[in-house]
């Protein structure tokens, strides 16, 4: 497998990295400290084509693959992890599941806003009762017709209160189990929907986490996605791909501790020479380097797989366990190589190994991926 970046791979790679660097760093640290959005740069992004990159041209998207998807996410990732879930949920998760399995109809009203970045989206799995089981959906939509009535309650949703468009999974036939889920595209504004409280995390605190509420709200069927019962399956497929999207999201926040582990060893000085010069501290960078790269090829690879029109499952899980693991030990390396500096907000690193800590959690555990893998192993 060839991972030699074309032209056009290493351009968007560089168009990430100098929005990185100039439109999200600068007030990185303030974001992250007052939990604010960062909607101007959400809202540049979208110009700047980064919000719908995999959509094909006719819905407003950039019809790139995915590597050049990753690429991006890598770069954005090094310097701000809340810009770059923004940016994994709109992309992976809303704007690939709706022109994957959205109707014609619903990819013309909801996918080319979304894909330009006129509006952003959340995907709506999680409950209180509903984490790693997926299966066990109370939020209910009552078919009545030519209309469902969706009645529960949604947690953890990223882009929660920042969202327009909803994709929201809910039990119409709790005897069916997980065959009766059904996915429904639910607008902001409609009565009897609410945003609850934000969530105070311990990382990637500029994105905002909310739980949403609907109470008797009226979702017309046409904004069902794929068959009566076809919302579980939306679920899963829709995450195999959003998998590759936190993977890369995991490589960029060790990446980034690791550039400014590099850097600070060469500036700090004790014993009469830079720390880099001490081999305690050469013997961390060269584990946290050998360790990014073994990440980015897996996470490389995920992507060819998936562009190769293969089936991707298993290297997406891969790719995500092992760069979230790699994610959370750089960073906590990274730390003790800033020493006390480390532990302040100044260094950027402190930050970063929280935000790396999610990485293990959301879009599948590392425990689930495991399972994944080991079904994908024994089939």
């Amino acid at each position: 497998m060839d991972f030699t970046l074309s032209e056009e791979h290493i351009s968007v790679q560089q168009a990430a990295r100098d929005f990185a660097q100039n439109d999200l760093f600068p007030g990185v640290i303030e974001r992250d400290i007052e939990t604010r959005f960062p909607a101007a740069q959400v809202k540049k992004m979208g110009e700047l084509g980064f919000m719908g990159m995999m959509v094909s041209p006719e819905y407003g998207g950039g019809g790139m693959d995915t590597l050049s998807y990753v690429l991006a996410m890598e770069e954005i990732a090094k310097v701000d992890a809340s810009a770059a879930v923004v940016m994994s949920v709109n992309n992976s998760l809303v704007c690939w599941g709706l022109e994957k399995y959205g109707t014609e109809a619903q990819k013309t009203k909801y996918l080319t806003p979304l894909a330009s970045g006129e509006v952003i989206g959340a995907f709506c799995l999680s409950e209180p009762e509903a984490g790693s089981d997926a299966t066990s959906q109370k939020t209910t939509a009552e078919d009545q017709g030519d209309t469902y009535l969706l009645n529960g309650t949604k947690n953890w949703i990223t882009n929660g209160n920042s969202s327009s468009i909803y994709l929201v999974m809910a039990q119409t036939h709790p005897e069916l189990k997980h065959k009766g889920i059904n996915c429904l595209i639910v607008e902001k504004g409609w009565e009897g929907f609410s945003v609850g409280k934000k969530e105070d995390k311990m990382g990637i605190r500029a994105s905002d986490t909310h739980s949403l509420m609907f109470s008797d709200v009226k979702v017309p069927k046409e904004n069902r996605i794929g068959e009566d019962g076809f919302g579980f399956k939306f679920a899963m497929g829709t995450l195999n791909g959003g998998r590759i999207g936190i993977a890369a999201q995991a490589l960029g926040i060790a990446a980034g501790a690791y550039e400014l582990s590099v850097k600070y060893s060469k500036e700090r000085k004790a014993f009469g020479k830079s720390i880099s010069e001490h081999q305690a501290i050469q013997f961390k960078l060269a584990d946290m380097r050998t360790r990014i790269e073994a990440a980015r090829l897996l996470v490389y690879k995920a992507a060819r797989v998936k562009d190769m029109g293969h089936d991707y499952v298993e290297a997406a899980a891969m790719a995500k366990l092992y760069a979230s693991e790699v994610a959370m030990w750089v960073t906590t390396e990274a730390v003790q190589i800033h020493g006390g500096y480390g532990y302040v907000r100044e260094y950027h690193v402190e930050r970063m190994m929280r935000d790396a800590k999610i990485t293990q959690i959301y879009e599948g555990t590392s425990e689930i991926q495991k399972m994944v893998i080991a079904r994908e192993i024994l089939k």
